[in-house]
């Protein structure tokens, strides 16, 4: 049976169906009375899955609850060996990461480490343009020719099977340091360490890691092998892990993984150690973005992840891990002014791209199981973000080919319930692919253009073989309650950042606020619509629609002609010049009273 549409809208103004986000109300009540929590934060708990037993580490996410003992993990303490062996030998050890967040945060952590420990770490980052994602054997070699005996891939490695046999056969030894799908066989390599190998506990609560995460169970192991082999008593000062835990944060959030259990602590530990600014690279690009306020999840995924990501997108592929390892604040803000530059530009050629996917979209069949849309010419640094914007708009998978003559590189992402990684994985193995993996809600391949229709074809039907267990993908917008104008007010603020860190597996609460006026909207920025809203009883709340002047929504906004509207969003603190208020991010609107 179909759930009744929350507060009737069937259709909204962005075209979604609002339903009411489902609740165990007996949980609910029982997480209230237990932790003297208001009923609303009891029925947001108990709607995210949290219980009884969950609830006090949820609410104080810990470390010292959370971080497993490193050798959980296949090949971890072969792995950490080897490396402290190195450290301790004094051997030329490498790290070969990603361009993206994840990748740069993974990379900037080993750096700091091997810094700290006084020894040297060479770092590669290769471009994305010409050299593309993952080990590439040439240079691999070139390390080797450097006088590089060891190599640690981060973020990357684990389905790379013929240049890292390459490297292994020329004399160099590699430890993968992953977290994406892996297949039945690993690169034949010293050591392999991946949550998501296919003989590590499937559904084990580190497979939702980001790679970031995993290097930082590395680091500990690592310490613990040198620890106990004496290296510390020789005059050199144990390292302060805990203190990097801003670096672990930022990667964790930009990466998009599920927050929950190590990764909430992971994130919520971190953010405290990053609102402290005590990373150049992290502080410098919140001076140049103009942040003034606390640095939460929101800030790392939207302000400062973009800029790390800018680099390795249409700038310099190193330029996200230097910032993030250097401790000279003079070169960390010439470093922000550059990729701040870079990412402005890369907002610019993004628009391009997503106006001729957007276009190329929408004169093909609209009722595909997968949204695919290839274009010559353009730049694979964005075609990720594209995708990403495809798949909100059609609520569909989305892949994002960059052509360049016989070849193309894409990115795709994924809605919830589609394994994307698995569909490109199972692509490559049938001969569809020259590269090609991720994980369920992202993907990146490379594909000859002559095999472009017939990878279509594959991927509309490996996802729509699992969509067939989904029914519908009908645009939905879920949300957590309905509240008045003066019902979004400080106090309701505070109780909800106990539930913070937001993101994936603990969505930020979503409320309606209903039958509201706008009684002044107006425009700021390059296309935001501002609103003040006003309740029945003459309260007000101040509102904000991002990057909505171009849509129904920003139209609907500004053109409401002070009729009662219903908007979705989520809540904000305002503390601008010491205010103690309230302010909303409008996700959506409707009419209220009646259906659209």
């Amino acid at each position: 049976m179909i759930e009744p549409a929350f507060l009737g809208v069937e259709r909204s103004i962005t075209g979604r169906r609002w339903k009411a986000r489902g609740t165990d109300d007996r949980m609910a009540l029982a997480l209230s009375q237990s932790f003297g929590l208001p009923e609303l934060v009891g029925r947001l708990l108990a709607a995210r899955g949290v219980g009884l037993e969950e609830a006090e580490r949820f609410l104080s996410p810990t470390l010292r609850a959370f971080l497993p003992n490193p050798s959980v993990l296949k090949d971890m303490d072969k792995a950490a060996e080897r490396l402290a062996r190195a450290i301790r030998d004094g051997e030329k050890v490498a790290v070969f990461g990603d361009y993206d967040v994840d990748g740069a945060t993974s990379t900037a952590l080993l750096h700091r480490f091997f810094r700290a420990l006084g020894r040297p770490l060479r770092v590669y980052i290769p471009d994305r343009i010409e050299e593309g994602y993952g080990p590439n054997l040439p240079a691999l070699l070139r390390l080797k020719e450097e006088g590089v005996k060891l190599v640690v891939t981060v973020d990357c490695g684990v389905t790379s099977f013929d240049p890292l046999n390459g490297a292994v056969a020329a004399g160099l030894e590699v430890i993968v340091v992953d977290h994406h799908k892996a297949e039945p066989r690993l690169p034949d390599v010293t050591a392999v360490v991946n949550p998501n190998r296919l003989d590590e506990p499937a559904g084990g609560p580190l497979v939702t890691l980001a790679a970031v995460g995993v290097t930082f169970l590395l680091i500990v192991a690592i310490n613990r092998a040198l620890r106990g082999s004496g290296f510390y008593a020789n005059g050199v000062a144990e390292p302060d892990l805990m203190g990097w835990l801003d670096i672990v944060a930022l990667g964790t959030v930009c990466d998009v993984v599920p927050l929950v259990g190590l990764n909430r602590a992971y994130v919520a530990q971190g953010l405290r150690v990053m609102g402290k600014r005590g990373n150049a690279g992290i502080s410098a690009l919140a001076d140049v973005a103009s942040v003034k306020d606390a640095l939460d999840a929101y800030c790392s995924g939207y302000i400062i992840g973009p800029r790390v990501n800018a680099g390795g997108r249409v700038g310099r592929a190193d330029l996200g891990t230097r910032i993030l390892s250097t401790e000279d604040p003079a070169e960390a803000a010439q470093l922000a002014r550059e990729l701040h530059e870079f990412n402005a530009e890369r907002r610019a050629i993004e628009a391009v791209v997503l106006e001729e996917a957007m276009a190329q979209v929408e004169a093909a069949d609209g009722s595909s199981e997968l949204v695919l849309a290839a274009g010559e010419g353009w730049h694979p640094g964005v075609i990720g973000i594209v995708a990403s914007r495809l798949k909100e708009k059609f609520n569909r998978p989305a892949c994002v080919v960059a052509l360049d003559g016989m070849v193309g590189k894409a990115s795709g992402r994924s809605v919830r319930g589609v394994d994307l990684g698995s569909a490109v994985i199972a692509a490559r193995q049938a001969g569809l692919l020259v590269a090609g993996g991720g994980h369920a809600m992202a993907a990146g391949f490379t594909v000859e253009r002559e095999k472009l229709d017939d990878l279509r074809v594959f991927l509309r039907d490996r996802i729509a073989a699992q969509l067939s267990d989904l029914g519908p993908l009908v645009p939905s917008l879920n949300l957590d309650g309905a509240l008045s104008v003066r019902g979004a007010n400080p106090e309701l603020m505070r109780h909800l950042e106990k539930l913070a860190p937001y993101g994936t597996g603990n969505s930020e609460p979503r409320f309606a606020i209903t039958d509201a006026r706008i009684v002044k909207a107006d425009v700021v920025g390059a296309n935001h619509v501002r609103c003040i809203l006003t309740g029945n009883d003459g309260s007000r709340l101040k509102s904000i629609a991002f990057r909505a002047l171009d849509g129904d929504l920003g139209v609907a906004l500004l053109q409401s002609g002070g009729m009662p509207m219903h908007l979705a969003g989520t809540l904000r603190p305002d503390r601008w010049n010491g205010n103690d208020g309230v302010q909303l991010l409008i996700d959506d609107a409707a009419p209220a009273g009646h259906n659209l």
